[in-house]
């Protein structure tokens, strides 16, 4: 029988896993950083039809959306920090095949190499579940943004692993940088080594609604739409970004600083995102990031030049902060206790399943029809969570009355 925790303790273990977990997010997220950066140039140096080209990180997202049930499956089983030292050794393995396929410009090898840095990945997105699991309701929304800052590190670390490795291989163009990837993920397993998570029995516990019914309920169905829609919108644009600017004729420095800017954007904010969402709400903060997105849209549209591509890319990182993080501790009101696995795993199943066609079609969408097309495409979606978001709000405040 599991020792009772009193709120003291609770409290500690809680400040505790959220640390540890934001160190193994820095490290983790520079892999998708490094994956985005060099994953459109090194696919189009290897394909005759640059139609293609975006292929190796729309394989990397949909390696998250498939990763994402088996992670949680491996996790409800085995436990948290089991399952996230699997995900790390995948990770390293990855990243080494990543380089061949680079190295010796084997283009499906370097797709199978980015599709499994997106299994590690589906690892990765679920740190923040993991620091909500042993924090009190009052925490939970910033033990999430705790984990989330972790991306700051990673904003850095990620492209300037690209930046100071790009030409240490000149026969295998970037070859280096996911060497230097596949190092993170290896340190990464030291750090989750630290965590302390709620025991097996705990997290293996069964019971509660069936998934359908949880997935019905209006909340729920407003809190993916806003995630798939910030996250989705994010990954198409942003995946588009390097090439596009590469065409505009900047550099591949230019690029990878724009992606490094935007990687801060998405996780600078993280240090108050949890205070702001206490103070004005859940829906509020998606609300602001959903707007910010557009946002970046109409920047995209007003120019080529590096400062445009530039400040729509932290704008939309900053709009993927507010809304992600206020549409995932919108999704924790919708499941209690015994369904968290199985609501996390639906969740981000759909969330990264929908980012992964993102990614797929922005790389034929920008060949066919150009930056801004990219940027048009990004205000319906917008405009259908903006609503879903706010008939909740409404709802909940009818219902507070």
């Amino acid at each position: 029988m599991t020792k009772p925790v009193n709120a003291t303790e609770g409290d500690v273990l809680a400040r505790r896993n959220a640390l540890v977990l934001a160190c193994a997010q820095g490290l983790g997220g520079a892999s998708p950083a490094i994956v985005i950066s060099l994953g459109g140039i090194v696919g189009a140096g290897l394909v005759a039809d640059k139609t293609f080209a975006t292929v190796p990180v729309s394989l990397m997202q949909l390696g998250i959306a498939a990763g994402v049930i088996p992670a949680a499956m491996l996790m409800r089983r085995y436990g948290r920090r089991s399952g996230y030292l699997v995900g790390a050794t995948t990770g390293v393995i990855a990243s080494s095949i990543a380089a061949a396929g680079a190295g010796m410009r084997v283009f499906w090898l370097f797709c199978l190499g980015t599709f499994l840095c997106g299994v590690y990945g589906a690892f990765v997105q679920s740190y923040r579940f993991a620091a909500a699991d042993t924090a009190s309701e009052a925490f939970k929304a910033r033990a999430i943004s705790w984990v989330m800052i972790g991306g700051l590190a990673a904003a850095v670390i990620g492209p300037q692993s690209v930046y100071w490795t790009r030409d240490l291989t000149p026969d295998a163009p970037f070859a280096a940088s996911f060497l230097a990837q596949g190092a993170l993920a290896f340190l990464a397993i030291g750090v989750v080594l630290l965590l302390r998570a709620p025991p097996v029995a705990v997290v293996k516990s069964g019971g509660g609604r069936p998934l359908s019914e949880i997935m019905r309920q209006p909340k729920f169905i407003a809190s993916v739409s806003a995630a798939l829609v910030a996250y989705g919108l994010m990954s198409f644009v942003m995946t588009a970004a390097p090439l596009a600017m590469v065409g505009c004729g900047h550099s591949v420095g230019d690029a990878a600083l724009g992606i490094q800017w935007h990687v801060l954007a998405m996780f600078g904010p993280s240090f108050f995102t949890g205070k702001l969402i206490a103070r004005y709400g859940k829906e509020t903060i998606t609300a602001v990031g959903l707007g910010l997105t557009a946002l970046a849209a109409i920047v995209g549209l007003s120019g080529l030049s590096v400062g445009h591509f530039w400040i729509a890319l932290v704008l939309l990182g900053l709009g993927w902060n507010f809304g992600f993080i206020g549409a995932t501790a919108l999704v924790t009101d919708c499941y209690r206790p015994e369904e968290r696995v199985k609501v996390q795993a639906a969740n981000d199943f759909l969330v990264f399943g929908s980012v992964a066609i993102a990614s797929f079609s922005a790389g034929g969408l920008l060949n066919a029809g150009g930056w801004d097309s990219v940027n048009w495409l990004v205000f319906p979606p917008v405009a259908v969570a903006l609503a879903l978001v706010g008939w909740q709000a409404l709802q909940r405040r009818a219902a507070a009355v």
